[in-house]
């Protein structure tokens, strides 16, 4: 079997109808991309050889994406560009490889990722007011489920807000919050610890992944 000679990382969008795509069905649409693409992908060894691939980190069901993350290898030198047209141009509808480069950095680089959503509700202001009062707060206490079970954990600490600006029909924000092989927090824990603290009901909308990055703020890549 060839052995690997370009290790590569693409950066994908993944949005629209693809933000249902599961994590488990998106291994399956990869392994139909490679396989449809014709490029030199590696093949692991073993009793059922299978093109190699990996996801730096696991994105939530209904979640939109324009940074996501896929490791992979080739057997033959290849112009970077070329290999992103090849997969591109038999991707899944809603899914886009932005960029193709050679790896750097191991994923265990990964500290944290940002995400932007909206907050869509009857009365803005008052959830505007709602927010600023949980952020204010010394803690934000939640329970978050493990593979321990189920723990009560402080995201407070860990939470930056980037943005939070009112508009006519929700409250716009991006927070950036932990990621990578330590601890990984997603906005849910947000809008549950807002739901308990709060009294004015809303919909979260437009959840996206916007950036990942690593310990000194460096894009991931």
């Amino acid at each position: 079997m060839s052995a690997a000679v370009m290790r590569l990382r693409a950066v994908f969008e993944k949005t629209g109808r693809a933000k249902y795509i599961s994590h488990l069905d998106l291994n399956r649409f990869m392994l139909r991309t490679f396989r449809r693409s014709k490029l030199p992908v590696w093949y692991t060894e073993g009793f059922n050889p299978h093109p190699y691939y990996a996801f730096a980190l696991a994105l939530s069901l209904g979640f939109e994406s324009s940074c996501e993350i896929m490791d992979f290898n080739l057997t033959e030198v290849m112009p970077l560009d070329k290999v992103r047209d090849a997969l591109n141009a038999v991707m899944p509808e809603g899914m886009r490889v932005v960029s193709v480069a050679e790896q750097k950095l191991k994923v265990t680089a990964i500290a944290n990722a940002t995400y932007s959503f909206s907050l869509e509700t009857e009365d803005p202001a008052s959830l505007y007011n709602e927010i600023q009062a949980l952020l204010s707060q010394e803690e934000i206490l939640i329970e978050k489920k493990t593979k321990k079970g189920i723990k009560t954990v402080d995201i407070k600490p860990d939470m930056k807000v980037e943005r939070c600006t009112l508009t006519d029909r929700s409250v716009d924000m991006e927070l950036r919050l932990p990621a990578g092989t330590q601890t990984n927090y997603n906005p849910t824990l947000f809008f549950e610890a807002l739901k308990l603290s709060g009294s004015h009901t809303f919909e979260p909308a437009k959840i996206r992944r916007t950036g990942i990055f690593c310990e000194n703020n460096e894009i991931f890549s």
